[in-house]
Formats: structure tokens, sequence, C-alpha cells
């Protein structure tokens, strides 16, 4: 599975952010016609960009975000804005997939990607809608358009090659590309073709070395996304087994809620390394937004939901005015582990945390 695919005329790598762009102009909403009219541009040009033959990214910075300010005051949908950015970088990881760079330059070298990117990525390989884009209601159209950013059948296949590539390349690097390494292997595992899953098992399982660490380490950030790569393959122990262990001190404590800070897009800007994880004075992040993140993302990942529990956990009791802080998102997550907590389905250690949480809610509330 390691071939590297024939050398290929080089293709749009623009079509998710062109796709975020029309679900803005159609949130509004606006023809392209019309568009293209109030925007100042012709057809073609418009056309372009959501197509992807004409990248958003190729645009001059000022050009950017004139659009995206003009859209804004048109009345498009602010959710969907903010989305173009992570977007792009979406489309940056596809184009270097198709363009391969070296791995000192490629995009997931020197650049820690956030849960909104892979979002964009899972999108257009697997048809995944990000949940943040749930509440847009697709609008009629006439003939058949595209209802997925869907990346056609080649480019797909390259893209998860070259990830692959970039993994068995990277095992012998030593910490040199450990960045590279654990973003390469995480994305690798959104294939679910058989041939990609088995390949996905075995590489993963690779590296669960690094999940026999306690507490803080330098691999601690792999052994997470190994444990949480496995547990979307259907393997919850390694999970499980990383919450036991790799959560043992305080710089592990602090270092997973400054990753999921990060990762939900709490944190103050973007990190070129994991070096920020080991900031134990939680200075990064907003606690008030990562816990309305952590509350409302939790019924999103149930194979996750023993880190959910454990973060929410953590949190609470790192800021224990939160609650007061925020009442409404208080107010929400006890109704939420009392449902988590009455089904039954979640392991005793989830129990647990989601108990003791639920308590402090209730006492402050």
């Amino acid at each position: 599975m390691t071939t590297r695919p024939p050398t290929r005329k080089r293709a749009a790598t623009g079509v998710i952010a062109g796709f975020v762009l029309r679900l803005a102009r159609e949130s509004v909403p606006l023809t392209q016609t019309r568009a293209a009219e109030v925007l100042g541009v012709d057809l073609a040009t418009v056309q372009g960009w959501e197509s992807g033959r004409r990248p958003l990214a190729n645009m001059k910075a000022g050009a950017f975000l004139d659009l995206r300010r003009r859209l804004l005051a048109l009345g498009a949908d602010r959710s969907v804005l903010r989305m173009l950015d992570a977007a792009m970088d979406a489309d940056r990881l596809v184009g270097a997939a198709l363009d391969p760079p070296a791995a000192d330059l490629h995009p997931l070298a020197g650049w820690v990607h956030t849960r909104a990117t892979a979002h964009m990525i899972a999108w257009a390989v697997n048809g995944t809608r990000p949940p943040a884009l749930h509440f847009l209601a697709t609008p009629s159209r006439r003939g058949p358009v595209a209802t997925t950013p869907t990346l056609p059948t080649a480019e797909r296949a390259a893209f998860f090659e070259h990830l692959r590539t970039v993994v068995e390349a990277s095992v012998d690097c030593g910490d040199r590309h450990a960045l590279l390494r654990r973003q390469a292997l995480y994305l690798a595992s959104y294939d679910k073709s058989p041939a990609a899953v088995s390949w996905t098992a075995h590489a993963l399982h690779a590296r669960r070395d690094a999940l026999m660490t306690h507490g803080w380490s330098p691999h601690w950030a792999e052994a997470r996304s190994t444990a949480t790569a496995l547990a979307r393959q259907g393997d919850p122990q390694p999970l499980l087994d990383f919450i036991d262990r790799a959560m043992a001190d305080d710089d592990a404590e602090a270092a997973n809620l400054n990753y999921w800070a990060y990762w939900l897009d709490a944190a103050n800007g973007p990190q070129s390394d994991d070096q920020f994880m080991t900031d134990r004075a939680l200075t990064g992040w907003d606690p008030v937004t990562l816990f309305r993140h952590m509350v409302r993302g939790l019924h999103q990942a149930p194979g996750y939901i023993d880190l959910y529990a454990h973060t929410l956990w953590a949190l609470l009791t790192a800021h224990r005015w939160l609650p007061r802080a925020a009442p409404d998102i208080a107010a929400e997550l006890i109704d939420r582990t009392a449902l988590l907590l009455d089904e039954g389905r979640i392991s005793s250690r989830a129990r647990t945390e989601l108990g003791t949480v639920h308590y402090v809610l209730r006492d402050h509330h």
C-alpha cells in the first residue's frame, strides 16, 4: 500500500473551501449570478471559487478579507464564514498529497491541526457533515448539484496513499517528525476501505509502545492520538488504558486540557508544535469557551465518552467557578449527565467521574 501513485496533472485544491463559500452564498441567499453582481466580479469567477478551480487560497489576503466581509454584510451565516479557514487548511492538506513537499515543509509537520480541519477532511473523504454545520437547511436547487465537497475518487485515493507513505517514511526519524507522523496517522484512520482499515490497525498497534508511558512524557500527544484513533476503529481499550496511565500526574492533566482547548478552537491562536501542551498554568485558552464546546460536543462523540467525562471532571476541578460563570451551560450539562448515567452504557470510570460532575453542578445550580 506504499507504492507512490504515478505522476499526474495537479488538480484543483480548493474544492472544500469552495463548497463552504457556496454554503455562505446560499445562506444569504444569493444565486451565483446575483453574487457576482454584488461582489463586483464576473460569473466565471464565482463559479471558479465554488468549484475549486480557482482556489480561495490563491487570492490575495486583502481580497479574501474583503470577500468574507462583504458576504457577512450581505447576511451570510457567521458560522459558515468561520469555517472558511478550516476548509482552506483542509484544501492545503489535500494539495500536499497531490503535490508532496519535502517532509520538513509538509503542512502537518509545522502546524497542529484542529478538530474543525479534521471535520472538513472527513466531510471531503467520507461525506460526514461537520457537526458545526448540521443546522444548515439544504436549499432547493435545479438539476444535480453536489451536496458534499467530496473529493474525486482518484484524489481521495492519492490523499490517503500519501498519508500512509508519510507515516511509513517517518517511522525511522524518531522525534524529528513526530508531529508529522502522528497527524498523518490520525487522518489516515479516516479511510474506511477494508485494506486501509487493516493497514491503519497495524500501524496504530505498532505505536502502542507510546501508550505504555505513565503521566506526561514527550510522547504524550502521540499516545493520545493513537488511543483516540484506535477508539474510532472500534477498539476502546487503549483509550481507557491511556486515561488510567497517561493522566497520572498534574502535567498530563494540564496537557489534556491544553490540547482539548486547542482542538476545539478555544485557544488563543495556532501552534507550530506540541510544546503548548506543557503550560501548567493553563493560560492559553478561555475556560468558559472550552466548557461550552465540551458540553455541546458530549453527545456527538460516543466513542470518546470516557475521555470527555474525564476532561469535564478535570476542567471543573481546575476551574470550580465555571458553573457560576456559565449557568446555562451548567444546566445543559446537568441534563446530559443525567441521561448518560441513566443509560448505563458507560464505563465504571466514566460513571464515577460524570457522577461527580453531576453532583458538583447540582450543588451550584
